[in-house]
């Protein structure tokens, strides 16, 4: 029975007995007596901790935070709020406590509207979690109370608590720390389904990863390194690229000052086995051009879509005007073929995932794989998150802790904050003081092409002098 329909069924139960009443025959009464005083206050004291020891239902005290996207837009659209009410769990679910969340990148397109699987505002997002199962649901065998678990899930899980399928957790393997467990299910099933069920990936292959010092990227470059001579071309800004060396990529690109395209093209003249694009627009047209005969596209994102905290239409514009798009005529003549990866509609497809997650769990037990936590951020610091991970300044995973935030970093928040802004008016000083030099710098070279100016016309008075005289 649903919380809407208990008043209502309560409600007609009054009314029955308020109807039987009447018929009910009248009992004798006893003859009243008055109590003894004694008595009177025995039975008040007595009276008095039936009243007050009534409990409330926990249900209804029961309080949690939650993350909420209150609208599309920027940082400050995600708001931390409290929830009132214990999440009802139905049959197959489990609840667990939240200790840790992923950040992913279709959070931040989510958050401007560009993502189609989160619900509209107000709604929690958050796609992964780790925890601790706080109560098990009716149906459910293989959970119980106590089990440390990794959770997948459409969205609703950056909030303390979360009432989930229990198929969609996974044990937490022994050694695994909860933001480990936060940074596994997204990035790591989604690089395993590429490579392997999509890619068919084999030894003395060559692998193009996009963004490789990111969550995916990285994931993808530890898988690649499970297979003998697998070549790993990954682009990153020069920053990153002595870390994603050390993590395994061959041949690390700077996207930023070099055409990744001839980068390859010097080395692989053939081009590429797989290349895993998550760019979408022009940058897949270019993907498909660097791939050999019988490679394989991978794409599973638009990250060119995002730029700027807002929704910016032109970018927006500009990626679904270069969309690709090809005839499989073309496919068939030039021996390629084109993947598209979402793990965001496989939600139905629990089993097909859980088969993913348990080769992949095997890896991480032998050693072979293991999340980079780039950084951890308080709920409350969920902006700053957010920023850093849409700046590209991230290397690995960007996780966000349910623990609160101690009293003296939230009296640390607003000096930051004025720091932030003492900066920007700082920078607006140096930039305006630049355009000042500027502007003098180009007043000195105006007086310095002046001057032969002046210098020719006092030679050309000179000579004029004689002539003057002549006549």
């Amino acid at each position: 029975m649903s919380g809407e329909d208990a008043p209502a069924e309560q409600q007609n139960a009054v009314d029955q007995k308020q109807e039987t009443k009447p018929a009910e025959e009248p009992k004798a009464e006893p003859p009243k007596t008055e109590p003894a005083p004694a008595a009177a206050a025995a039975a008040d004291a007595t009276a008095t901790p039936a009243a007050t020891t009534e409990k409330v239902p926990e249900e209804e005290t029961f309080t949690y935070r939650a993350l909420v996207l209150t609208g599309y837009g920027g940082y400050d659209k995600v708001k931390l709020q409290v929830k009132k009410g214990k999440p009802a769990l139905k049959a197959g679910e489990v609840l667990v406590r939240v200790k840790a969340c992923g950040l992913n990148f279709a959070d931040l397109m989510a958050r401007q509207g560009l993502y189609d699987r989160l619900p509209s505002p107000p709604v929690t997002p958050g796609m992964e979690c780790s925890g601790v199962v706080e109560a098990v649901g009716e149906e459910v065998t293989d959970r119980k109370v106590g089990d440390k678990v990794m959770v997948l899930n459409r969205f609703g899980l950056w909030q303390e608590v979360a009432a989930v399928p229990a198929t969609h957790t996974f044990l937490i393997p022994e050694g695994m720390s909860f933001e480990e467990a936060a940074a596994f299910p997204v990035n790591y099933i989604t690089a395993y389904m590429m490579l392997f069920d999509f890619g068919n990936l084999r030894p003395n292959q060559s692998v193009l990863i996009h963004a490789a010092a990111g969550g995916v990227g990285i994931a993808a470059t530890q898988l690649c390194n499970t297979v003998k001579d697998v070549t790993v071309f990954g682009t990153a800004s020069a920053s990153k690229h002595e870390t994603i060396s050390q993590g395994g990529v061959t041949h690390p690109i700077d996207y930023r000052t070099k055409d990744y395209v001839e980068e390859v093209r010097k080395i692989s003249p053939k081009g590429m086995d797989i290349i895993l694009d998550p760019l979408g627009g022009s940058d897949t047209h270019k993907a498909y051009n660097l791939l050999k005969p019988m490679g394989k596209l991978i794409t599973y994102g638009t990250s060119n879509m995002l730029a700027g905290q807002k929704k910016n239409l032109l970018a927006v514009a500009k990626n679904w005007y270069h969309q690709f798009s090809i005839h499989t005529l073309s496919l068939i003549q030039g021996n390629k073929s084109v993947c598209g990866f979402h793990l965001g509609y496989l939600d139905g497809e629990m089993e097909l995932i859980s088969q993913a997650m348990n080769i992949i769990l095997d890896l991480y037990k032998q050693g072979k794989v293991k999340p980079r936590i780039d950084s951890t951020w308080h709920l409350e610091q969920v902006g700053d998150a957010m920023r850093k991970m849409q700046e590209r300044n991230n290397i690995g995973k960007v996780i966000l802790t349910t623990e609160p935030m101690p009293e003296e970093e939230k009296k640390e928040e607003p000096k930051k904050e004025d720091k932030k802004e003492d900066k920007k008016k700082d920078d607006k000083k140096k930039d305006d003081k630049k355009k000042d030099d500027g502007k003098k710098e180009e007043k000195k070279d105006d007086k310095k092409k002046e001057e032969p100016k002046k210098e020719e016309k006092k030679e050309e008075e000179k000579k004029e002098e004689p002539s003057k005289e002549e006549k």
